[in-house]
């Protein structure tokens, strides 16, 4: 492993540190001798506390219960067809879809979310790479949405297009994607109101939004993007669908996994929505937001030697 995927992976590893904790310890400890019945009910158990999900729990307990039957009983092949198993419900690696340029970035989710902070880091992230970025200050019913950009704008070096408070989001954008073309940005981030899974006006004038970019700017490459809390665990599930209601959604940015057990919903994530966590956070630094890798994030909760 390189350094930089090196040093990408241990911030992964601490970031799991609390899903580690509730899931694998207690994993490891089952497979520490051979499966009977309350070998599975256990494990179902314990996929289930860190929000797992029922459906997605029953079938690995199944697939393991297959396997054992398959002659899969030592502790370092039970560990292996886990982790299997497993991966064959990650999907592939994630990250930001930018080609060809120009591209948008469109971020939605409700506040609280981690939305105005992944804005910031990815701003940062591509600036260090070379690109010339421009940030939409889209949610315009806070003040301190816009603000907090202002500030994520001017340490990542990039401009930001920002209208009063109370403005027209969908001007914003207008405006924005004009600015864009005009300056010859390689990237436009777009912020959003995070009240639209509650308010019905607010979830048509992201509709609006989109229909806008459609229009003005139909040359850019398109990622919609929902960050999710993943403290909310099933619950944002919830949100996700609401949002998928309103704009194709083309992945998701899962935030705060660092604070939270419940690390085990990214395995929910693909299979009960359609679409790939793309990004993930594994805490407060700009390369804690990084790509998700399905097989680092496995190894990073059951490390290969773990119980050698």
């Amino acid at each position: 492993m390189d350094e930089p995927r090196r040093g990408l992976f241990q911030r992964l590893k601490a970031g799991l540190t609390k899903t580690r904790e509730a899931l694998a310890t207690q994993i490891e400890d089952l497979f520490a001798k051979p499966p009977d019945e309350s070998f599975y009910e256990t494990l179902e158990e314990t996929l289930l506390q860190s929000d797992v999900g029922v459906e997605m729990s029953e079938d690995i307990v199944e697939q393991m219960r297959a396997r054992v039957a398959g002659g899969v009983w030592r502790p370092d092949d039970l560990r292996q067809a886990f982790r299997e198993i497993l991966l064959a419900r990650l999907g592939e690696p994630g990250d930001l879809r930018l080609e060809p340029l120009p591209a948008v970035v469109l971020v939605i989710g409700i506040n609280g979310s981690g939305k105005t902070t992944s804005i910031g880091k990815i701003a940062s992230r591509l600036s260090g790479e070379g690109r010339r970025v421009l940030i939409a200050a889209g949610d315009t019913f806070r003040a301190a949405a816009i603000d907090q950009l202002a500030i994520w704008a001017d340490r990542a070096g990039v401009e930001i297009v920002r209208h009063q408070e109370g403005s027209d989001p969908a001007a914003v954008v207008y405006d924005a994607i004009h600015a864009a073309r005009g300056r010859r940005a390689d990237v436009l981030i777009i912020d959003t109101a995070g009240r639209l899974h509650t308010k019905v006006n607010l979830m048509e004038e992201l509709c609006k939004i989109r229909r806008i970019l459609d229009r003005e700017y139909p040359e850019a490459t398109v990622e919609s993007l929902l960050v999710l809390d993943a403290n909310t665990g099933q619950n944002g599930l919830h949100q996700a669908r609401q949002f998928g209601d309103a704009v194709a959604v083309t992945g998701i940015i899962l935030t705060k996994v660092d604070s939270t057990a419940k690390g085990g919903v990214v395995l929910s994530i693909g299979r009960d929505l359609g679409f790939p966590v793309k990004l993930i956070g594994v805490g407060e630094r700009v390369e804690d937001l990084q790509p998700f890798d399905p097989v680092a994030f496995v190894d990073a909760l059951f490390p290969i030697n773990a119980a050698r």
